[in-house]
């Protein structure tokens, strides 16, 4: 069975993004995206909320063919066009998205359907939206919280209309030269 992992940065007070999305204030570095590429290795799909697959879609196809292109750009670039992508969506159509299946009903059965194929990981990054739809309906495994040494007062939570209580068991942290701290922690089932 796949893992569901959700992937996430959020400031120290719980928020992923500011009140219009902003994350201008996320710290990332070199050791970070070397990092991150570990997780991806991992991963044979993506999944995103419509927001941020758009946002991915206008970058990360080309990012490697830029002239100023990153040893990340050229990595996750490459990584993001191998993989297969789920985006939950009520407005887009699949049929006119490459290696791309859109979800716009039955979350819960078509999630678990994909978890029991065969394959590597599902990593969600971002996508506050879709993230609260996956854990209102219990379908992560892994959780992978970057906190940032920030507080910002206001914004769009980390976490919101959790049904039930969920058990988590910490495996491992990390601490980054920026200050940021990832929680690993897995789902108790």
């Amino acid at each position: 069975m796949r893992n569901l992992v959700f992937f996430m940065h959020a400031s120290l007070d719980g928020f992923v993004a500011g009140l219009n999305g902003e994350m201008n204030w996320i710290k990332v570095d070199e050791a970070m995206f070397d990092f991150v590429a570990t997780m991806t290795a991992e991963a044979d799909t993506a999944l995103y909320g419509r927001v941020t697959y758009e946002m991915m879609q206008g970058y990360w196809p080309n990012a490697a063919n830029k002239p100023n292109a990153t040893k990340h750009d050229k990595e996750h670039s490459s990584w993001y066009n191998e993989v297969s992508k789920i985006v939950l969506s009520k407005t887009l159509n699949e049929k006119e998205l490459t290696n791309t299946t859109v979800i716009s009903d039955g979350l819960a059965e078509k999630i678990n359907a994909i978890k029991n194929q065969e394959g590597k990981n599902i990593l969600i990054f971002g996508s506050p939206r879709a993230s609260h739809s996956l854990l209102q309906e219990g379908l992560v495994d892994e959780f992978w919280i970057f906190v940032n040494p920030i507080l910002l007062g206001k914004g769009i939570p980390l976490f919101k209309n959790i049904m039930e209580t969920t058990q988590l068991k910490l495996v491992e942290t990390k601490t980054f030269s920026q200050g940021v701290i990832a929680l690993h922690y897995e789902t108790i089932r």
